[in-house]
C-alpha cells in the first residue's frame, strides 16, 4: 500500500516530478511529462503497477522501514533521506537534474557509518502500471522497452531480474557511493549519453542556489515562503512556460470517495495566481515565459477560452478512467484527463486580467499582443458576464450566477479601465466605467443577504462560498465595509471545522448536491489561508497570525501540502503538492510581514 500522502517528497526536473515516500520508495513517476503516462503508478494502486525502492536490505516479507531523518539539502529540491539500521547508518539522496535531454532520475547511495546491506527494486510499469516491459541488457545497460517508450537503468552494481523486477543487493560502508540512474529515451532513438550522477548532483545545486538567490522575500516566514516558491518553480514546465496544479492524479479529497481529478495540467486561475505570487517575490522571467504561454495557448481565439490546456497549450484534454487501478486506499475511479476543461468560468477572465495588469505593473517588458488580448477578454465579457456558469469550484452541477465569478468580471474591467487610464492602450472608457458599474451594482443587489448581512455563494442562494473571502483582496469592497466584515463572519460560523479551518462550500442543506458529487471533502486550504489574509485586512492580525501559523502546522516535514486537510483523519488529502496551496501561503506570509503581525 502507498504511504500517506503527507509521507511523500516531491522531486522533479520542471518538466516531470517523481514522489518518493520515506521508506525509500519512488511511487509515482510519468516519463517524459507531467502529463505522460506513469512509470511507476504504485500510489494509485498496489507495487504490481510500478515503483523503485531504495533502501537498506530487510528479511523477505517484512515492511520497509521508514528513513530516520530526511530533508532537503538546503534551499534545493535535493532529497536526502537517513537510515539508522544495527549494522550501521546510510544516506540516500534523490534528484532530478533540470535537463534539455533524457530525463532523469537519480539516486546515490552514500555509507555514513557501519557497513549496510542495501538492496534496490525497481519495477517498471507503463502505461499506468498496464503495460509490462520486455526488459534486457544492451551493452551492459539495462533497459525496459514498451511500445513508444524505453527506460535505461545505469549504476555501478551488480543488478538481476527476478519475478519481473530488477534487483541489485549491494552493501555499503563509511564513503562509499554507490549512484543508480534511470534515464528515459524513445525507444527508436539511439541510447541516451551515460549518465555522470556526481557531476548532475553538483549543477542541481548549482541550478536551485542560484534560483533561490533571487527571491526579494527576507521577512519572518522565509523558510516556508522559500520552500513554497521552490515548489511553484518545480511545478512550471520549463520548455513552455506552463505551470501545473499538481503533478498527480487522482489523489482523494476524500478517502475511498470519487471527487478523484486529474490536475496535471495548466488551469488559467492557478498559473494566473501563481504568477503573482512569483512577481511579488522577485521572479519575473517566470512571468514573462507564462505570458508567452498564454498568448500562444489562447492564439487568435480568445472567445473560445478555455479554463485550462495542456502544459504545452494543448486543448483536447478528454477525461477518462483507468478500471485497472484500485485507487489510492481504494478511491475510485483514477482519472485521467480532465471534461472541466470546457467548461464556462467566467471568474478565469478575471484571474487572468489580473496577472496580465500585475506583470504590466511590475515593468514586465511591454508586449502588445498580452494588451490586445486583455481588450478581446472584456469584450467578450461585455457579452456574457450576465450568464450562469460553474465557477471556481468546476460543479457538476447545473450553472448558476455565482457571486464569485462576477465580482472576478468585475475585476477584469477595472484592471482593463486602469490600463487604458494609464495611457498604453486605446479603449471606451465610458462604456466600461458603466460596465463596471453594472457590474458591481448587480452583485451588490442579488448577491448580498441583507438579513444575514453577508454575501452568498450564488444569486438567490441562502448558501456561503469561500471564495467570497476576495472580495476586500480583489478591491471589489474595501476591508472595512460592513457587508465584507459580514461574510468574513458569516464564513467563520458556517464553515469553518472544529479546528478552525475553512471548507469551500456545504456540501449539505438547502444546496446540496450543487457540485454534482456525492461525498464529502476536507477543508481547502486555499480558503483558510484566504480567511487569515482577511482577518489582517480587517485588523484582527493576531487572530490572522495565529491561523496563519496553524496551517503552516499542518505542511509534512518537508514543507509541502496536498490541497485539503481532513480535520477528522488528521490527514492531508487531495493531489500534491498543490500549487493552489502554496501560492496563498506566500501572499499571506507577504501580508503578515507588511501588517508586522509576526511574533518571534
Amino acid at each position: 500500500m502507498a504511504g500517506r500522502i503527507e509521507d511523500y517528497a516531491l522531486i522533479g526536473d520542471m518538466q516531470t516530478a517523481a514522489l518518493v515516500c520515506r521508506d525509500g520508495t519512488a511511487d509515482w513517476l510519468c516519463l517524459p511529462r507531467f502529463d505522460s503516462h506513469a512509470v511507476f503508478a504504485g500510489l494509485l494502486g498496489t507495487e504490481e503497477h510500478g515503483f523503485w525502492r531504495l533502501s537498506p536490505a530487510r528479511p523477505e516479507g517484512t515492511e520497509p522501514l521508514p528513513a530516520d531523518r530526511r530533508r532537503y539539502r538546503g534551499d534545493s529540491l535535493v532529497l536526502e533521506s537517513e537510515w539508522d539500521t544495527p549494522r550501521g547508518t546510510v544516506r540516500v539522496t534523490d534528484f532530478m537534474p533540470p535537463r534539455d535531454g533524457a530525463p532523469q532520475l537519480i539516486r546515490i547511495v552514500e555509507g555514513v557509518s557501519g557497513r549496510v546491506p542495501m538492496r534496490s527494486e525497481l519495477r517498471m510499469r507503463f502505461s499506468y502500471g498496464r503495460v509490462t516491459p520486455w526488459v534486457h541488457k544492451v551493452d551492459g545497460r539495462t533497459v525496459a522497452v514498451a511500445g513508444p517508450d524505453s527506460v535505461w537503468l545505469d549504476t555501478q552494481a551488480d543488478t538481476y531480474g527476478e519475478n519481473l523486477t530488477t534487483y541489485s543487493d549491494f552493501t555499503v560502508g563509511p564513503g562509499d557511493r554507490v549512484a543508480f540512474t534511470i534515464s528515459w529515451q524513445p525507444s527508436h532513438h539511439e541510447p541516451p549519453a551515460l549518465p555522470d550522477p556526481e557531476g548532475s548532483l553538483e549543477a542541481t545545486e548549482l541550478f536551485w542556489r542560484e534560483w533561490v538567490e533571487q527571491c526579494t522575500y527576507h521577512g519572518p516566514y522565509r523558510e516556508a515562503v522559500v520552500r513554497s516558491l521552490i515548489t511553484l518553480k518545480a511545478l512550471t514546465y520549463a520548455p513552455t512556460g506552463g505551470i501545473v496544479a499538481a503533478p498527480t492524479t487522482s489523489l482523494p479529497e476524500e478517502i475511498g470517495g470519487v471527487r478523484n481529478w486529474d490536475y496535471r495540467y495548466t488551469w488559467l486561475r492557478d498559473a494566473a495566481i501563481t504568477l503573482s505570487s512569483l512577481l511579488r517575490t522577485g521572479y519575473r522571467e517566470e512571468a514573462r515565459a507564462w505570458r508567452e504561454w498564454l498568448l500562444r495557448a489562447v492564439a487568435g481565439d480568445p472567445e473560445n477560452l478555455q479554463i485550462m490546456y495542456g502544459i504545452a497549450g494543448e486543448r483536447e484534454l478528454g477525461e477518462a478512467e483507468l478500471d485497472w487501478l484500485p485507487g489510492y486506499e481504494n478511491s475510485t475511479p483514477v482519472r485521467v484527463g480532465n471534461g472541466a476543461a470546457n467548461q464556462l468560468q467566467l471568474d478565469v477572465y478575471g484571474e487572468v486580467t489580473e496577472a496580465l495588469h500585475l506583470a504590466h505593473m511590475t515593468g514586465l517588458t511591454r508586449n502588445d499582443y498580452a494588451m490586445g488580448l486583455q481588450l478581446k477578454l472584456i469584450e467578450y465579457l461585455e457579452k456574457h458576464w450576465e450568464e450562469p456558469d460553474e465557477g471556481i469550484w468546476e460543479v457538476r452541477g447545473p450553472r448558476r450566477h455565482f457571486v464569485h465569478s462576477k465580482v472576478m468580471a468585475w475585476v477584469a474591467v477595472d484592471r482593463t479601465i486602469k490600463l487604458v487610464e494609464s495611457g498604453d492602450v486605446e479603449g471606451p472608457l465610458e462604456r466600461w466605467y458603466e460596465l463596471r458599474d453594472d457590474i458591481h451594482r448587480d452583485v451588490c443587489e442579488r448577491g448580498y443577504d441583507k438579513e444575514r448581512n453577508t454575501f452568498t455563494q450564488s444569486y438567490g442562494s441562502k448558501e456561503l462560498d469561500a471564495s467570497l473571502l476576495l472580495i476586500p483582496q480583489m478591491g471589489f469592497l474595501p476591508p472595512d465595509d460592513k457587508r465584507v466584515i459580514g461574510t468574513i463572519e458569516a464564513i467563520q460560523r458556517e464553515l469553518s471545522t472544529e479546528d478552525g479551518f475553512i471548507l469551500r462550500y456545504p456540501t449539505e442543506g438547502e444546496d446540496a448536491g450543487v457540485d454534482g458529487l456525492e461525498g464529502d471533502e476536507g477543508a481547502f486550504l486555499a480558503c483558510s489561508f484566504w480567511m487569515a489574509d482577511d482577518l489582517a485586512m480587517i485588523g484582527r492580525v493576531d487572530e490572522a497570525r495565529q491561523l496563519f501559523e496553524k496551517l503552516l502546522s499542518l505542511r509534512n516535514d518537508l514543507g509541502l501540502l496536498a490541497e485539503e486537510w481532513d480535520s477528522n483523519l488528521q490527514r492531508q488529502v487531495g493531489n500534491f503538492p498543490q500549487a493552489f496551496s502554496h501560492v496563498p501561503l506566500i501572499d499571506t506570509a507577504l501580508r503578515l510581514t507588511a501588517s508586522g503581525a509576526y511574533v518571534g
